[in-house]
């Protein structure tokens, strides 16, 4: 998921790191440290619209890496979240560094997330602009709900449970979409799909060069 501007940076120092809070926490995770930069996939290509394989092997150096890669990468495009398969690997797994409307800062990674949302008569949608890395240089208005939990692994296999409100309930949402082989595209009418591929169309390249000269500027 792209971060938008305005939600670019918690509004104080409260981080959350797996769901567990912590008194502070660099601006690059250490996972992004030790990672390198991989391609992101964009929509149409296979990979992005089939369900990803469950994660059955834990703890693996494969597994680690591959974390530590999609942390780097989604630092560098200027996200909020990374699902695997955004980066060409259909194993269920995303990362995510994302603000709630509260200013509270989440970091972490999540494997095998089954998401649990609200039931239907206590649901709230809202209405916001939403972005995603595999469809570069668009955004377009998603409802989700304003809370979602996820529950799944760490990748020891530890097990997870990860809450959201806010924007990050529409990341935690949106990253297990992909998971699921759907992009925000997918919730869309068909008039606002062809505006946000028009939009891709006109400012791909754009973004493109900035994620080049982002990596370039961290030596990767």
């Amino acid at each position: 998921m792209s971060v938008h501007r305005e939600r670019s940076r918690p509004i104080d120092r409260r981080v959350r790191v797996q769901g567990r809070p912590v008194d502070s926490y660099p601006a690059l995770p250490p996972e992004a440290e030790r990672g390198s930069v991989r391609r992101v996939t964009v929509v149409g290509e296979e990979v992005l619209s089939r369900p990803c394989r469950e994660v059955t092997e834990f703890g693996s150096p494969e597994l680690s890496a591959l974390i530590d890669d999609m942390f780097l990468t989604m630092y560098v495009a200027d996200g909020a979240g990374l699902a695997a398969n955004q980066v060409g690997v259909d194993l269920r797994l995303f990362v995510y560094d994302c603000p709630d409307d509260e200013g509270i800062r989440h970091v972490g990674h999540i494997i095998n997330p089954v998401l649990d949302l609200p039931d239907p008569g206590n649901r709230r949608l809202i209405d916001d602009v939403e972005g995603c890395l595999s469809v570069p240089g668009a955004a377009m208005a998603v409802p989700r709900t304003d809370r979602a939990v996820v529950r799944g692994s760490d990748r020891d296999g530890r097990p997870l449970v990860i809450e959201g409100t806010g924007y990050f309930a529409r990341c935690l949402q949106h990253e297990t979409d992909h998971l699921v082989g759907h992009t925000y595209l997918d919730r869309l009418s068909k008039r606002d799909r062809k505006d946000a591929l028009r939009q891709m169309d006109d400012h791909r390249e754009d973004v493109f060069a900035q994620r080049a000269v982002k990596a370039a500027g961290l030596g990767r």
